[in-house]
């Protein structure tokens, strides 16, 4: 008898630890473009850091060239708040798309300190300035994280595209195929997921890579919401919660999603609830404040996207939410 009972309390151990395991890498730390209250965004300095400190998920948007090469920006086209041209002036707005540029010509111009004057560094001022940072290619961002030796991180990627402005990115289905093209190559579909607030893209995803989760960002609040309950709008491929109850998790169940991806001002216990009924994962975005952070993991939510990811350990790990570990790495 005492043989079996010690084998049965081994079992119930394992299965607790188990469990502990399974919530705690349930919750989704992520690097919002690999932090950028810390560090110039969606750059290799800023995305070495976040992997030195330790995330679960390195968040990034991405956009293709000219000549087709996936590059690593926020926006569609050369941010006059970032980019300064080989004479060190910034760029004046707004800006050439990138699908306008080779990718010799992106290189040319410096992405590591924020322009002085403008309203991004007035939200970013303590942000470290990494003069002559060029912005990188995704492939460049998947080596730094194989130099790292970290085989955990995953990768949220975002597809910027705006169906209100096609001229600024290819074609939902070239934008996709060259995304996928290369995330095939590089061996990664397995820690990929891929967001957009264009939802046409989604869809490809799903059809051409159904393994890889798709995240339906969001944004219901301001002058220009992506999403409204009673109708379908440009950014939802035909999808429209009057559909679906009025219910936004369940038009993105419907739609094929695997994880919504809200704004956090617009998230309440209900809402999170019922995507967590329907199978879904709510990972938030973007929340810098420590009481929000508190708030949304008080909620349920299954992750969190910040520009603070060390503040976000901070208060993740006073939960009791354990931590990812740092992998240190150069850019």
């Amino acid at each position: 008898m005492k043989p079996r009972a010690t084998t049965i309390l081994i079992v119930l151990c394992v299965l607790m630890a188990g469990r502990a395991m399974g919530s705690d890498v349930a919750f989704d730390l992520e690097a919002h473009r690999g932090g950028r209250a810390l560090l110039p965004e969606n750059t290799l300095p800023a995305f070495a850091n976040a992997l030195s400190m330790g995330v679960d998920t390195l968040e990034l948007d991405v956009g293709v060239t000219a000549d087709g090469e996936v590059i690593l920006s926020h926006e569609r086209r050369l941010n006059p708040d970032l980019a300064r041209g080989p004479d060190g002036a910034y760029i004046a707005p707004p800006g050439t798309p990138f699908v306008k540029l080779r990718l010799d010509e992106v290189r040319t111009y410096d992405v590591g300190q924020i322009r002085p004057d403008s309203a991004y560094a007035r939200q970013f001022p303590d942000q470290r300035a990494v003069p002559g940072t060029r912005i990188p290619t995704l492939r460049e961002l998947f080596a730094l994280v194989r130099k790292s030796g970290n085989a955990r991180v995953g990768f949220n990627i975002e597809t910027k595209i705006d169906p209100n402005h096609p001229d600024e990115a290819p074609d939902p289905q070239a934008f996709a195929a060259k995304l996928l093209g290369l995330i095939e190559t590089e061996g990664l579909s397995d820690r990929v997921t891929i967001q957009s607030f264009d939802w046409r893209t989604l869809l490809l995803v799903q059809q051409q890579a159904p393994k890889i989760p798709t995240v339906y960002l969001t944004l219901q609040r301001g002058s220009s919401p992506t999403v409204a309950r009673d109708k379908a709008t440009n950014w939802t491929a035909g999808f429209s919660p009057a559909d679906h109850g009025g219910s936004l998790p369940r038009t993105i169940k419907a739609a094929g999603g695997a994880i919504w991806s809200p704004y956090f001002g617009d998230v309440t216990a209900p809402l999170v609830t019922e995507a967590h009924e329907l199978g879904l994962r709510v990972v938030v975005w973007t929340v810098n404040k420590p009481e929000d952070m508190a708030r949304m993991i008080e909620l349920g939510v299954d992750g969190i996207i910040s520009d603070r990811p060390d503040l976000l350990r901070q208060i993740a790990g006073g939960k009791g939410i354990a931590l990812p570990s740092g992998t240190p790495v150069a850019p």
